[in-house]
């Protein structure tokens, strides 16, 4: 009996080895999973944005969080943040993304600083990504549509037609976003009414807008969707109800890296301030309790709708093809220019939608009474001359800012530039942080005096702003319309 308890003790330790060793081994590769995942995204906290001096937001093209009416940038969640890179001090870029199954990986990624689409705080997501303190609590309601000749019933009338109890939702087909915190609701609600709910998970393609139209259409009975944003879009399907709630109220908030601990303090700081500011509840008021405002989301220039920017388009597109260029980077510029406006005249006597100069416009065919196509073609065709004055730039994007630059300065001015970077060693074929930057210092003694200077001085910060102004536009057309 001795003999064998010693070897059944040997034969625990070596099982205990294993383990150790096993433990062990996970515990390295985790680490270095995570080492991994950190390094991925590193460099990206607050002070490198404050550094690059831009924000960057992944957002929803919906009517709360993000779209483009008539060319200008627009919605609850892009002013609030808008008004946060302002306190920061960068600008303010948005990445739209169409799929939001995506989205988390592509916060994690580091293809943005913040995610912005009427995101629900849930615990499953706090695995993943952080949250803000929420600048909104709302409740989830049951989009359904009203029956015939609802415009005659009284609101007794009405409730014999309508669900007005979470157990009617037994044995029903409800479409929610599968990923979203809704699809987790229902789950649960099966359990607490004692009855299947027959969900069906949509892809992050499908929006919850989206399937609002499609319950006001017919084409689907039921979906689920925060209040705040049933309110918003029962100003224009008013053949929905949404008055039944299914959830407690919830938390809305921006999200980011888990890596991102500074810029979530400073965000939470600023929120915290402003939510007692007169000016947040302005701004919530202006979208979720005032049609004028966000009625602009669902009209012809809208980015939910037609995806049309200007009733210029199709000249846009026509002139931007004859050089092989984007038509939204023209139309980025048109709108920088004179929101659209063929017939305004600006400072110094510039007129129309791509305010020629009075003594530059007759060079390319466009004067003060010419028509709007023939002021978006002399402007393609001054913008695409200005690209080709740079054909020592290999960087197609870089060399679209030069001429960016050019044809708002003038190709004397930015050459000047391009002169004082190669002397004080910087990159002369980079206008970001390098050209740019000496752009800017036209404006001081000590550099439009400089010898290797031949045109005097500048407004060099109006010009650096232009550019980062115009190619921040065309990358949000880019991502919104076709």
């Amino acid at each position: 009996m001795k003999k064998k308890y010693k070897i059944l003790n040997i034969k625990s330790l070596t099982f205990l080895l294993l383990l150790i060793l096993m433990n062990f081994f996970i515990s390295c590769s985790a680490d270095k999973s995570n080492e991994k995942a950190e390094n991925s995204v590193q460099g990206q906290d607050l002070p490198e944005i404050l550094k690059k001096g831009k924000l960057v937001v992944l957002a929803e093209n919906s009517s709360t969080s993000y779209f483009i009416y008539r060319g200008k940038k627009m919605g609850f969640e892009y002013e609030l943040l808008k008004e946060f890179a302002q306190d920061l001090g960068v600008d303010l870029e948005i990445k739209t993304v169409t799929n939001l199954d995506e989205i988390n990986g592509l916060l994690n990624e580091g293809e943005g600083d913040l995610i912005a689409c009427n995101y629900t705080i849930t615990k499953e997501r706090q695995k993943e990504i952080d949250f803000s303190i929420p600048f909104i609590r709302t409740s989830q309601v049951l989009i359904q549509r009203k029956p015939d000749g609802w415009e005659s019933m009284d609101f007794e009338e009405l409730k014999k037609h309508v669900l007005v109890d979470p157990i009617q939702l037994a044995n029903k087909k409800i479409y929610v976003w599968k990923e979203s915190s809704y699809y987790q609701r229902l789950i649960h609600l099966q359990e607490e009414i004692g009855d299947s709910i027959l969900i069906q998970g949509e892809t992050g393609e499908v929006s919850g807008e989206d399937l609002i139209e499609q319950v006001s259409d017919g084409k689907i009975d039921y979906t689920v969707v925060e209040k705040n944003i049933a309110q918003v879009n029962r100003r224009f399907y008013d053949n929905i109800d949404i008055n039944l709630e299914i959830s407690v109220r919830q938390k809305i908030g921006f999200a980011m890296r888990k890596a991102s601990p500074l810029l979530k303090a400073r965000l939470d700081e600023w929120l915290t301030k402003y939510m007692q500011k007169a000016a947040f509840k302005y701004m919530k008021q202006k979208y979720f309790e005032v049609a004028n405002l966000t009625s602009k989301s669902q009209e012809e220039f809208s980015s939910l709708k037609g995806g049309q920017l200007s009733h210029y388009d199709i000249f846009f597109k026509r002139e931007s093809a004859k050089y092989s260029w984007d038509w939204r980077l023209i139309a980025a510029v048109a709108y920088q220019e004179s929101k659209f406006n063929p017939n305004i005249t600006g400072f110094g006597g510039s007129y129309g939608m791509m305010q020629f100069m009075p003594e530059v416009g007759p060079k390319f065919g466009v004067y003060p009474n010419s028509p709007a196509e023939v002021q978006i073609a002399g402007g393609m065709k001054k913008l695409h001359k200005d690209f080709q004055c740079w054909p020592e730039i290999p960087d197609k994007v870089q060399r679209q800012k030069f001429a960016l630059a050019s044809y708002n300065a003038g190709l004397g001015h930015i050459k000047d530039g391009q002169r004082l970077a190669e002397k004080h060693g910087l990159n002369p074929k980079i206008w970001d942080n390098n050209v740019e930057e000496m752009v800017k210092n036209l404006s001081h003694k000590e550099y439009y005096r400089d010898e290797v200077v031949q045109n005097g001085a500048m407004r060099g910060a109006h010009t650096a702003k232009y550019v980062i102004s115009v190619f921040s536009r065309y990358l949000s057309y880019k991502s919104t319309f076709n």
